[in-house]
This record gives C-alpha cells, sequence and structure tokens, in this order.
C-alpha cells in the first residue's frame, strides 16, 4: 500500500526539466501542493530533443519526449523526481478553422516507480506563421501575434532552416530583421515563436496544466493508494433524451490504476444523464 501522497513527496527535490523558463509557473505549485524543493538544471539542452523552429526534428511523441526530459534531468542533477512538459501546434482536431496548443506534462518519481501524465489541450494560443512582402502588413500580423508581448521569428521561407532570427522581441529588430530579408529575398516568413520564456501564453497554458497534473496526483487509487488515479479512457453511448438509443457522448470514464489494475466506471461524468438530440445521430442524421 502507498501511502498518503504528500508523504511522498513532501521534503524531497523535484527538478523541472526545461531551459525555457517553466520553472516560473511550474515551481510555485509545486513547491505548495507537493512540499517539494524545486530545481532546475544547469546547462540541460532540451533542443536535443526537437525545436518548434524545426533546425531539429521533433522525432518523439509528446509523452515520450516529457518522460525523457525527466529520466535525462535525473541522470544530471541526480534527483529522484522529475517533471516535464512537452507541446505541440496546429489546428484544434474538432474546431479545424482554429489553432491549439496541445501541452503534456509527466511527473517521474524514480524512488517509487511513478509516472503521472496529464494533458490539456487550449485555443488560448498565438500560433501562427504567413509569408509577407511588404512591412505594413508584417506590422498587422505582428499586432495581432501579440507582438511584442510574444516574440517572433523571422525565417526566408517556410521550413528553411538557413537563415533565420528566433526570439524578437523588439520593433526596432523586427523591422531591422524584416526589411534585411525583404531587400534580399523579396519576401519573408514570420511566425510566432512557441518557446514559453517568448510567449506568454504558452506560459499561462502551462500553468493551467500543472494544476491540473497537481489534482492528478492528489487522485489515489482506492486499492493500493497509488497517486495519479486517473481516466483510462472514456466510454460512449450516452443516450438520446428524445429516442432513447445512445449517442457518441460520454456515457461514462473508466479509471484504472498503472500498479494494481484496479479499475472502475464512473458514470454520467459530464453531469448530463442524458443527450440532447441535436447530437443524436438518429434524431439529426
Amino acid at each position: 500500500m502507498y501511502k498518503n501522497f504528500l508523504e511522498l513527496f513532501n521534503g524531497r527535490k523535484l527538478v523541472v526539466a526545461t531551459m525555457h523558463g517553466k520553472e516560473q509557473v511550474i515551481a510555485p505549485i509545486l513547491k505548495q501542493g507537493l512540499g517539494v524543493e524545486v530545481i532546475v538544471p544547469k546547462n540541460f539542452n532540451t533542443d536535443i530533443y526537437g525545436t518548434f523552429s524545426g533546425e531539429i526534428e521533433r522525432s518523439l511523441k509528446p509523452l515520450e519526449a516529457a518522460k525523457i526530459k525527466c529520466i535525462d534531468a535525473c541522470k544530471l542533477t541526480g534527483c529522484t523526481l522529475a517533471v516535464a512538459s512537452e507541446g505541440s501546434f496546429g489546428q484544434h482536431p474538432a474546431m479545424f478553422f482554429m489553432p491549439a496548443d496541445d501541452e503534456f506534462m509527466v511527473l517521474l518519481d524514480l524512488e517509487n516507480d511513478i509516472v503521472i501524465k496529464t494533458r490539456l489541450l487550449s485555443t488560448e494560443t498565438n500560433f501562427a506563421g504567413d509569408t509577407f512582402n511588404n512591412w505594413e502588413s508584417i506590422v498587422e500580423f505582428a499586432t495581432n501575434a501579440k507582438f511584442p508581448s510574444h516574440g517572433l521569428i523571422v525565417r526566408k521561407a517556410a521550413r528553411e532552416n538557413a537563415d533565420l532570427v528566433k526570439g524578437i522581441t523588439k520593433w526596432i529588430d523586427l523591422e531591422k530583421h524584416c526589411k534585411s530579408f525583404l531587400a534580399t529575398y523579396g519576401e519573408v516568413f514570420l511566425e510566432t515563436d512557441m518557446r514559453a520564456m517568448f510567449n506568454p501564453s504558452r506560459m499561462e497554458v502551462i500553468e493551467k496544466l500543472t494544476y491540473k497534473l497537481l489534482k492528478t496526483i492528489a487522485k489515489q487509487c482506492p486499492s493500493c493508494n497509488l497517486p495519479g488515479y486517473d481516466v483510462k479512457k472514456a466510454i460512449g453511448g450516452l443516450k438520446c433524451s428524445n429516442c432513447g438509443l445512445p449517442t457518441k457522448s460520454i456515457l461514462a470514464h473508466q479509471y484504472e490504476c498503472e500498479k494494481c489494475a484496479h479499475k472502475h466506471l464512473e458514470y454520467f461524468p459530464n453531469g448530463n444523464e442524458v443527450e440532447d438530440p441535436q447530437f443524436c445521430d438518429f434524431c439529426n442524421p
């Protein structure tokens, strides 16, 4: 049987596996919520796992990358407790017209052989990029992208890594680099810098994700008390209020312990015992 989750973590050192300042939002939450001493590894290069700007290919899946970051940070610091996050950006999987920030976070406890993970999909992002051939349209794009509070990247062309400038946060620098690229190439590709220290919107999502991780840690398995007892899968089949047939909407969440395999179903997790007919394939084909 595992102890109360606070007894497992209180007083231990936890390393935040980052080089992009994520500890600014992660550390205060976990320090207060778990009673840990938070450290950041020196000379820890997370770019080796891939970069948003494409110079190094991101070949790992987000959860795999976050876990490997934790393992490598533990090796570097000697800690047995680590946390890391990994984000990706693109079209929202359901709202195709909107960009989304898909963030994963992993807590790795080598001492107790525990891996706890969580995910947050958010539309609170400025993720964007486009090609421009004049300064006026660049100014419009930059303003909409929340520049200069949010950094920008200038490059010769989309996915062109031979000539690019990252981390631009001043109008004078943006104008200098863009006009230089326009003079040289006739156009310039401008995109948002999604690294956390250059993107306050992303940092806010990481902060929310850390709170979500803390809530997940606090859920303990009813059988063995392992922290991180969470939803393993969602089960559809919520009945239509009109015809009574099952819909694709969520009927239940299945919780499952990663250690002892204890599981249970929680019905009507969204608070609805029937679904609106507009979401029924029979009533509204």
